[in-house]
């Protein structure tokens, strides 16, 4: 999963995101609106934190401008007024969830997998080939067996199954498992993808499909 954090608050935004990465979740950060609205048109987000006061493009212009896309993100919105009328504004320009500040970060990271589990995509256990990965709880087994994996080779084993037999390319895999922060020329899936065949044991379950990518057949 990958998120979008718009927020000007950088105390705000850096604890958001360093919570969220904690809980195996990729996270890029914009600090004002316009930079948001770029971000979010040049990667795969699959839910934006927006906060409703911004700089530069106000936070009711961001979720006018990118909800609703069809395959696009879902929004949560994050304003200090939490009056009824200002839920009902935020929700009636597009936006999918509402949360005011303060907030619980245990309520905040339920609300995002939530919004993430909208998807079609989003079935809370996914099984192919014997090997099982229950989402909500963050487990992996083969064949009954449990299989321990750290954030980002779940993270790809779960782009891998979401896939239903198709191809992901390393750069799919890169653009949905990593962040920004993240050189994109070093070879970190590769490198993943080896701990991952080499964790989920014989006979190796994924696929090299040269010159295009991987998949679980």
């Amino acid at each position: 999963m990958r998120v979008l954090v718009v927020e000007d608050n950088e105390v705000v935004a850096q604890a958001v995101a360093a919570g969220l990465r904690d809980q195996g979740i990729a996270v890029d950060v914009a600090d004002d609106g316009a930079a948001g609205v770029d971000k979010a048109g040049l990667s795969p987000y699959d839910v934006i934190v927006l906060d409703r006061d911004l700089p530069v493009l106000h936070g009711d212009d961001v979720c006018a401008r990118l909800a609703g896309h069809p395959g696009g993100a879902r929004i949560l919105m994050l304003t200090a007024a939490g009056t009824v009328d200002d839920r009902v504004d935020g929700l009636n320009l597009g936006a999918d969830d509402y949360l005011t500040k303060p907030f619980a970060f245990a309520e905040l990271v339920a609300r995002v997998r939530s919004l993430a589990r909208r998807s079609p995509a989003a079935a809370p256990v996914i099984t192919r080939g014997g090997i099982v990965l229950d989402r909500a709880r963050r487990r992996v087994s083969r064949a009954g067996r449990p299989v321990p994996l750290n954030r980002k080779e779940l993270g790809v084993l779960e782009e891998l199954l979401i896939a239903d037999g198709g191809i992901r390319s390393a750069e799919d895999l890169f653009e949905r498992v990593w962040d920004e922060s993240t050189d994109l020329f070093s070879r970190t899936v590769t490198v993943t993808i080896a701990r991952l065949r080499r964790k989920l044991g014989e006979p190796d379950p994924i696929e090299t499909v040269i010159g295009v990518g991987y998949r679980l057949p």
